[in-house]
């Protein structure tokens, strides 16, 4: 039996398991085509400017302080070279304890992958957005991702787009907005 011609790049489509099939097949038309590329430097011509973990962390506690300030506060935030590769993830958060005389104190910190480096504001403000929410929900649930919503209205659409870009990233490995980060 002969597979269908979309189910072998469906199955390839790792990062976006779940979506309807109508919306894979899309997608790996546009694969097929190489159009995903055109499609997202259209969309999003040009690369943030956080170039650094300074920036980074100031990037980080503006969004915080306009939509979670009783939230904990973040102690470190950093780009990670290691993140995507080592434990497939895009960015974390975790909280550190540590005994301080006959106190515990906890410090939070939330590494964003590398790749953020290069990439459009809007889905570096997605992983970070992501990695806020954790700060109040721990889970992936409704509550969750109806904070992320909140924090940034388009997140549903950013984090489908981000899913495609690394969909790009495994099938043609060219990063798009590298170049522009380089000058």
């Amino acid at each position: 039996m002969n597979p269908s011609p979309i189910s072998s790049p469906v199955v390839a489509l790792k990062y976006l398991q779940g979506y309807p099939t109508a919306t894979l097949a899309q997608v790996a038309q546009m694969l097929q085509q190489d159009k995903v590329a055109d499609w997202l430097l259209q969309k999003y011509p040009q690369a943030h400017t956080v170039r650094t973990d300074k920036a980074l962390f100031e990037y980080v506690q503006a969004l915080k302080q306009d939509y979670l300030r009783g939230a904990e506060p973040v102690n470190k935030v950093l780009f990670d070279s290691k993140l995507h590769v080592v434990k497939n993830a895009l960015g974390t958060h975790t909280s550190v304890s540590r005994v301080q005389g006959n106190k515990l104190k906890a410090k939070r910190e939330i590494r964003i992958a590398a790749l953020f480096k290069s990439v459009p504001d809007e889905f570096l403000r997605m992983i970070t957005v992501h990695e806020l929410a954790h700060l109040k929900e721990k889970a992936h649930d409704k509550a969750f991702y109806q904070l992320c919503n909140y924090m940034e209205p388009g997140y549903r659409q950013l984090e489908f787009e981000v899913r495609v870009y690394l969909t790009h990233l495994e099938t043609a490995g060219a990063r798009l907005w590298e170049a522009a980060c380089d000058s």
